[in-house]
């Protein structure tokens, strides 16, 4: 069991727990995204956050963070306003 929270500095903090890492990096993906695109940003801006911050820490999840998790160790990442980290429930 994988316990997976994340932080937008100042705006939003969520978790998801499940059993399958790929799993949370698409919860993380999308709920993420779905609060960027109701930003009120402008599309490039958008375009931008997801490409520079979101991107770069879910791809950090579905590798180093499967690795780490499968070794029963914590994982984090951040980018930018945003911070996820990832820890084996017992």
């Amino acid at each position: 069991m994988i316990k997976l929270t994340w932080a937008l500095i100042a705006e939003h903090v969520d978790e998801w727990t499940g059993d399958d890492t790929a799993q949370g990096a698409a919860v993380l993906e999308a709920k993420v995204g779905a609060m960027v695109d109701a930003s009120g940003m402008r599309p490039e801006t958008v375009q931008h956050w997801r490409r520079d911050f979101l991107a770069p820490v879910v791809e950090s999840l579905r590798t180093e963070g499967t690795a780490a998790l499968a070794r029963g160790e914590s994982w984090s990442n951040a980018a930018g306003p945003l911070l996820a980290c990832a820890s084996p429930v017992c």
